[in-house]
Order: C-alpha cells, then structure tokens, then sequence
C-alpha cells in the first residue's frame, strides 16, 4: 500500500504541514513511495531533510520512527538487544538441575526460552519493520554513523527484513517508507546509495522559502518575510560557520512577529541575531559585513 496517489497528491499533502517543495523533491518523493525504495536525502544541513520526512508522517498520518545515528552507533541500538536482566532472573529462578540427560535437557529448554519474544527489546529499525500501520522510518544524519552501521542496513533497505539469529528472519508486516538523510561530511557506501532513490535538497528559492515562512508564521507580513529571506540569503553567501537553516530562518520570523515588528529594522535585526545566529563569530561577520543592507523594504530576492 502507498501514502500517496499522485504527484498533486504529494504537494498537496506536504503543503497541508507547511512543507513546500519543488517539483523535482515532489517526483522523488511519489516515486519513492510507489517503487516501494528508501529515499536517501543528501545536502547541507538545515535545508529541511529531516523536516520532509516529519512532513510525509504528518500529512498521510504515518507513525514516524526516527532512528538518529552518531558515531558509536551499534546493532543493539539500532536493530535489537536481548533484555539481559531479565534473562538472568529467568535463569536464577530455573530449578537445580539433576545429573546427567536431565541436566542438559533443563538448560536447552532454559536456552530456548531466554532468546524468545518475550526477552526481545525492539530499536528503531526492527520496530519499524513489525508495525502493522503505516510507518515513515526516519534514519537520520547516516553519515554520522561508522561505515559498520551501513552494513546493517543493506538488508533492511534491500529486502525490507532483518535476520535475528535466535529466532530467524523478520520481515516487514507493512513496508516502511524509508528516508535516509547525510549532510555529506562523509561518502557513504556504493552499496548503500545502490539501495536507495537519491535527492539533493538545497536551500529553498528566495520565492518558496517566503511562502514558507509565510505559512508557518502567520502574523508574519509579506514586507517582513520578504526582507527576513532576503536578509538570511545573504548571511548564507558569507563564509559562516553555520550558516542559517530554514527552520531558523521561521524562528526569527516568528520572533519579530512576537515583538509586533512589521518590517525588519537594522536596530531590531541587531538585537534578534542570536534567533537566526548561535556562534558569536559569526554574528560579528554579519553585522560587520551586511550591515543589514537586507533590510531596505522590498520583496525582492
């Protein structure tokens, strides 16, 4: 079964959430979705990788499963891990064992009964795939996991199924739609990418990310929205350290909104950077090279 039934059907969909994309990201995500292929999202950070597939989630009511990845990450966190306490408590309160067959026959019965479903505890990845409903899985920022940890998704990607050892082969109830997200501090497998529908996300149009803050902040003027976008554009063609995501960009809409500002003034965009801005190195950047130029009324981009 699909999330979506068309091409409109998917910006239609997003859109209900705020999210509005493009049309390439719409035929990526529709084609994801009817091939039944996990959809790897490469770009740099704050572009709205992640916010895509909570969009998908929310708009077709999907349950999200969000697997996030760091270095370290193992198959205990990620897939399964056995409950290991309450194995031992089931072991302690077996009887004594007698001598000889009845002994080796009380611990296989013992063995069988620790690695059964009642001793399983389910991580992100292996929940996902025993879900009855609908189910995004989310696995998140991939890139930041060790290689090792693409391996364990191959068959997961590939099959929709993992293998457990103790009790075999688990296979999806419902197939997940699978986003896969990297800001690309790393190349990630040939093998992994093989896998997966692959789309990189930029930055929005100075257009599209208006309309976006003008969807999600509503008290938000079209002057201040415009000049907003226009001021975060130009912060992100500086050499920053961080250079300012969508979802910041909608933060300091909404907070000159909450102020009662309608147009973006050089002393309140002053005071307001640390909204859009967390190193203190570059709001020095800014505020010595833009001087808030951004801010003369236009709508432009």
């Amino acid at each position: 079964m699909t999330l979506f039934t068309s091409l409109d059907d998917v910006r239609a969909t997003l859109a209900r959430t705020g999210y509005l994309v493009d049309d390439e990201l719409a035929m990526v995500v529709f084609l994801a979705d009817a091939m039944g292929k996990p959809l790897l999202l490469e770009g740099a950070a704050g572009t709205g990788k992640t916010e895509l597939a909570k969009a998908v989630a929310a708009g077709t009511g999907a349950n999200l499963v969000r697997l996030q990845c760091y270095e370290g990450l193992d198959e205990a966190r990620a897939l399964y891990e056995w409950n290991y306490r309450k194995q031992l408590l089931r072991i302690q309160a077996t009887p004594g064992r007698s001598e000889g067959d009845a002994e080796t026959d009380s611990w296989d019965a013992v063995q069988e009964d620790i690695f059964s479903e009642e001793f399983l505890l389910e991580r992100p990845l292996l929940a996902a795939l025993r879900c009855p409903d609908p189910v995004v899985l989310l696995i998140d920022e991939t890139d930041k996991a060790d290689v090792e940890v693409e391996g364990l998704l191959l068959e997961l990607l590939s099959d929709f199924q993992i293998t457990i050892p103790e009790l075999g082969t688990v296979t999806a109830v419902r197939r997940p739609f699978v986003v896969l997200t990297s800001n690309a501090t790393r190349e990630l497998s040939e093998a992994l990418k093989r896998r997966c529908l692959h789309a990189h996300v930029h930055y929005p149009s100075a257009d599209r990310e208006r309309a976006i803050v003008r969807r999600r902040v509503p008290e938000a003027t079209d002057l201040l929205a415009g000049q907003v976008v226009k001021a975060v554009r130009a912060m992100r063609a500086l050499d920053l350290r961080k250079a300012p995501s969508v979802a910041e960009t909608i933060d300091w809409a909404s907070a000159l909104g909450k102020l009662g500002s309608s147009e973006l003034s050089a002393s309140v965009a002053d005071q307001t950077l640390g909204v859009v801005l967390k190193n203190d190195a570059d709001r020095t950047k800014v505020r010595e090279q833009l001087r808030f130029a951004a801010t003369t009324p236009s709508g432009q981009s």
